[in-house]
């Protein structure tokens, strides 16, 4: 009897799923998990004793401006703000965003240029699904946020993991010289970066523009540059993110108001896809094609809304550099091993010992709640983020040295 077919194989078990996809809701998220683990000990021993550096929810409240808007727009409405939007969003919201962009980068941006989505998460997903094929690479530099690898295998991709510099973090060109081949349909970079908090320098930004233009023209097809930005506002000590199109014209962004604006939970975001681009409107219909083929159309019209009206609030940063700031100095004068963020609100330490998941759980004894590196490409350290409470910065420190002591 000859063997079976995979589905015949399901068939016979009576379990008509996605095996692929049950692996991938079945296999454990380490900040996920720290963070559900850290709602249960809150609930147990308080949550003033729980010193929960896990999960980048800012603790910033959002700009009063938009909790105005919200309740204006729900007496205003008289029931059209709940109606479908055109699949790429409204053109009036997305030509006030181009505008937004154009007054900040001198730039000459329209509505034709923008998809709106549900987040940065589903942009950089529907901009893989509409520029890489089955068989392609995706390059991202190491450390990195898991989820790239999810959204490149499920177009059929590779993901390459290319480690940055060990001094400083910043991207190593020629080891992305190396990765770089006729495969090669893509690199995503993340600055100010998650985890580590690095933002990559104009001149770093800049050499990887040069490589990757001599790299398609000798093989002859575009190596897109993919932009993850959803840190833009967050960086610090007066830095100012590269706006990356003017460094390299195949690029495209994926921005987030998650974090400048504290609206994780309302999943707003936008893909640009510049002027520059090389063959702007194939690839503006494809990042379409791969919004429509994975449902992610029509962002939500009240915040499409409530963006437009509040798109020139500020960004209220002050609180993560206050914590950034004390946690700095606790860590330099207990003794830890650290890189210093220069943005978003992430710091990146070194664990006392080479296993970092040994390290987080030893933390958790003194309810301080980490991730393990290991999560993000590399091994032995971990990341706080510091978007808590100033109160929750000071007893983390006081956690920190108690685990200090536990090693030294």
């Amino acid at each position: 009897m000859g063997s079976q077919t995979p589905f015949e194989q399901r068939l016979k078990a009576g379990i008509m799923i996605n095996e692929h996809m049950y692996e991938l809701g079945a296999a454990p998220n380490k900040i996920r998990e720290t963070f559900a683990y850290g709602l249960e000990r809150k609930a147990i021993v308080g949550p003033e004793n729980v010193y929960d550096l896990s999960i980048g929810n800012p603790s910033v409240p959002s700009p009063a401006i938009i909790d105005e808007t919200i309740a204006r727009m729900a007496q205003e409405s008289k029931g059209t703000m709940h109606a479908y939007t055109p699949s790429p969003g409204l053109e009036d919201v997305r030509q006030t965003i181009a505008e937004n962009l154009n007054r900040r980068f001198n730039q000459s941006y329209s509505a034709a240029d923008l998809y709106l989505t549900s987040g940065a998460s589903s942009s950089i997903a529907i901009t893989f699904k509409g520029l890489v094929q089955p068989g392609e690479e995706v390059i991202t530099n190491v450390p990195y946020f898991t989820e790239y690898k999810t959204w490149t295998e499920n177009v059929g991709a590779t993901l390459v993991e290319v480690l940055t510099r060990t001094d400083d973090f910043q991207m190593d060109i020629p080891a992305l010289e190396r990765a770089i081949n006729p495969k090669t349909a893509a690199i995503i970079i993340n600055s100010p970066n998650n985890p580590v908090g690095t933002v990559y320098t104009d001149q770093n930004i800049k050499d990887l523009a040069d490589l990757l233009a001599a790299k398609s023209r000798e093989y002859g097809h575009t190596i897109y540059l993919v932009s993850d930005e959803p840190y833009r506002e967050l960086a610090y000590d007066g830095l100012t993110p590269a706006w990356v199109p003017d460094l390299y014209p195949a690029t495209i962004v994926c921005y987030s108001w998650s974090k400048s604006f504290s609206l994780p939970g309302e999943r707003i975001a936008y893909i640009l896809v510049p002027p520059s681009m090389p063959d702007h409107d194939r690839v503006y219909k494809a990042i379409c094609g791969g919004g429509r083929s994975l449902g992610y159309i029509c962002a939500g019209t009240l915040f499409q809304r409530v963006v437009q009206a509040c798109i020139d609030a500020p960004v209220n940063i002050e609180p993560y550099d206050v914590n950034r700031k004390i946690l700095m100095e606790g860590l330099d004068r207990i003794g830890y091993t650290y890189i210093k963020p220069q943005g978003a609100f992430y710091m990146w330490i070194q664990a006392l010992e080479p296993d970092a998941n040994a390290f987080y759980e030893r933390a958790k004894k003194y309810e301080l709640l980490l991730v393990p590196s290991d999560g993000f490409g590399v091994k032995g350290w971990v990341r706080a983020g510091y978007c808590c409470s100033k109160e929750t910065i000071e007893g983390a420190l006081v956690a920190f040295e108690k685990l200090y002591r536990e090693y030294r």
